[in-house]
């Protein structure tokens, strides 16, 4: 039928025939509903609410007053707010980089062909179920006390102290960081995936021409692996950003010792259910949504720089 008969067709019936809805319609549309409710009741509706009250004065008990930019203002002279600040980058750009460094060196170790290699993913991969657990929080802080794990090890090899990793600031953050680094199972098992994808015909090329093995990795491995690491770079900043469990436990919720913990996170829940200022903690949550926001922007803009594709 050609286009000049579809348009008199059309013209002569005066509207165009829409699709009935079918029993299969039907069901889909019944499964979606609860999800699609969900979604604008307890996502979209509370993120809006937020960002209404970020421009108020609440406190949980009374009616929200209407500040405009004082909660925003207040940023600029918050002292806790610039430590949380610097305690929460620190933590991005050191513990991100050493859990993808271990993810990856321990997915190329797995990757050798390793006799029992699915027990070892398997026990790698549970510390990353496990790592954001209150559990394991509370592990760590008695792991890394003064009568902990860590202390005994050193006295074995004579370096006796009842010093506690978790109570000194200049050590409390390094904990934290070490615990984030440990959970690298998730990103190991993407990076293993990856370097399974790698054509074993390029590896035996470059052996052929005299290529090394860290000449191979350089050359081959890390290029093409160049999708995968910005993946999970890109996963791991903005988790990293969102961290709150394990500083709420190792400091008893204080932030403490001397706000060395005092994350972004925890500070953000401190005004919000322990001062009950609730409008400054939605204009803090608002700014975090930013900060994620320009870091992954950053990533994304870098990432033509860095990231090989396949075409």
């Amino acid at each position: 039928m050609s286009v000049a008969e579809l348009q008199r067709l059309t013209r002569r019936s005066g509207r165009v025939r829409t699709p009935q809805a079918t029993p299969d319609n039907k069901a889909a549309l019944a499964f979606l509903g609860p999800w699609v409710l969900g979604a604008l009741v307890l996502t979209l509706g509370p993120i809006l609410a937020s960002l209404y009250l970020a421009f108020t004065d609440y406190n949980l008990l009374q009616n929200a007053n209407w500040v405009g930019l004082a909660n925003f203002e207040r940023m600029l002279t918050d002292t806790r707010l610039h430590q949380s600040l610097v305690v929460t980058f620190t933590y991005v750009l050191v513990g991100v980089p050493g859990q993808l460094a271990v993810a990856l060196g321990l997915a190329l170790l797995l990757d050798r062909g390793l006799r029992g290699r699915a027990l070892y993913r398997s026990a790698f991969y549970l510390p990353s179920l496990l790592g954001a657990s209150v559990a394991i929080a509370v592990l760590w802080r008695l792991v890394f006390g003064g009568t902990g794990l860590v202390n005994a090890m050193l006295g074995l090899v004579g370096i006796h102290t009842t010093t506690s990793w978790i109570g000194s600031p200049d050590t409390a953050l390094g904990t934290i960081i070490l615990l984030h680094i440990w959970t690298f199972g998730s990103p190991m098992v993407i990076f293993l995936a990856g370097l399974r994808q790698i054509p074993v015909e390029l590896y035996e090329a470059a052996a052929t021409d005299g290529a090394g093995p860290w000449r191979r990795f350089l050359a081959i491995t890390l290029p093409l692996l160049t999708p995968i690491i910005f993946f999970n770079l890109v996963l791991a900043t903005i988790n990293s950003f969102s961290s709150f469990t394990q500083a709420f436990i190792v400091s008893g919720g204080t932030g403490g010792p001397s706000d060395s913990l005092l994350f972004y996170t925890l500070y953000l829940y401190q005004e919000g259910f322990s001062s009950f200022r609730m409008g400054y903690a939605s204009a803090l949550a608002w700014l975090l949504v930013l900060i994620i926001g320009v870091f992954t922007a950053i990533n994304f803009w870098l990432s033509k720089y860095w990231v090989h594709y396949e075409n």
